[in-house]
């Protein structure tokens, strides 16, 4: 499936198991919040490297942004 282009987002990379991802997504968040930004629709997440060992694995977070 073919996602359209998000024009600007702010993203953050995390390593592991997205079963503790929620400190991460504060980060990004407050990140948003202290630079000005808005949430400007649906977080996306890419997952770079899917290892059977779930503690291996990397994911990009997306979250599309506008400037408040």
């Amino acid at each position: 499936m073919d996602l359209p282009e998000i024009e600007q987002a702010a993203t953050i990379v995390r390593g592991g198991s997205m079963d503790n991802v929620m400190p991460t997504i504060q980060t990004l968040a407050r990140w948003i919040d202290a630079n000005g930004h808005r949430s400007a629709g649906y977080n996306r997440e890419l997952y770079i490297e899917c290892a059977e060992n779930r503690d291996a694995w990397v994911t990009e977070l997306q979250e599309p942004i506008a400037t408040s």
